[in-house]
């Protein structure tokens, strides 16, 4: 049975429509059309991103846009069996990285300490675990951000991580956590019904 939309609220600050696009009548995509995805759309799609809060403004997301034959081809390559396709066949896969030199760019984003960046330096397991996390939130806000854009996003983690790396990201050392293929939905975008949420009171505690 499909559950239905979550019906109006008088508590949220925005209207229906924009609560609508964003998270409610959305859905994660595996079928697209073939309209193109610009560049202009995935900046106005960042640019809403980064402004969500990570620590200490990090902002550590790097994002790999995959958008040739060629490119998707070398992609597909590390993708699980299942996901192979997807990448084929979607307009754009965007590979979401964690970039674990994210302190070279503190001292510009993070004035509040000065020096941050020369303290962070040494500190590479620190670093690393900073930038998964942190980054791993924008993706989260990404995904948002593109639906915002009159975007449709599929996430994937089926993937082989360490030959994607080798294969994209060797010079630059960062991390991938995911791969977003992102178009414009075909139809409702996926074959098969809305699935279950839980409620507010079977996820939350109040003390």
């Amino acid at each position: 049975m499909t559950e239905t939309l979550t019906p109006p609220s008088t508590s949220l600050a925005v209207g229906d429509d924009v609560a609508d696009l964003l998270f409610r009548a959305a859905r994660t995509t595996s079928l697209f059309t073939d309209e193109p995805v610009t560049d202009e759309q995935l900046d106005a799609a960042w640019n809403l991103a980064k402004f969500g809060p990570t620590a200490m403004n990090t902002l550590p997301l790097r994002v790999l846009v995959v958008r040739t034959p060629e490119a998707r081809e070398r992609l597909a390559t590390h993708m699980a069996d299942g996901n192979k396709d997807r990448v084929r066949n979607a307009p754009v896969s965007l590979v979401l990285a964690a970039d674990p030199a994210f302190h070279e760019h503190m001292d510009h984003l993070f004035p509040a300490i000065p020096g941050i960046k020369d303290q962070l330096a040494p500190a590479t397991e620190t670093r690393e675990a900073m930038a998964r996390k942190s980054a791993l939130i924008q993706a989260g806000y990404l995904i948002v951000g593109l639906r915002a854009a009159g975007l449709a996003a599929g996430p994937m983690d089926g993937m082989d991580f360490e030959g994607t790396d080798a294969e994209f990201f060797g010079e630059n050392g960062w991390k991938s956590l995911l791969v977003v293929n992102v178009g414009h939905a075909e139809g409702e975008g996926s074959p098969y019904p809305r699935a279950p949420r839980l409620t507010f009171d079977q996820v939350a505690e109040v003390l």
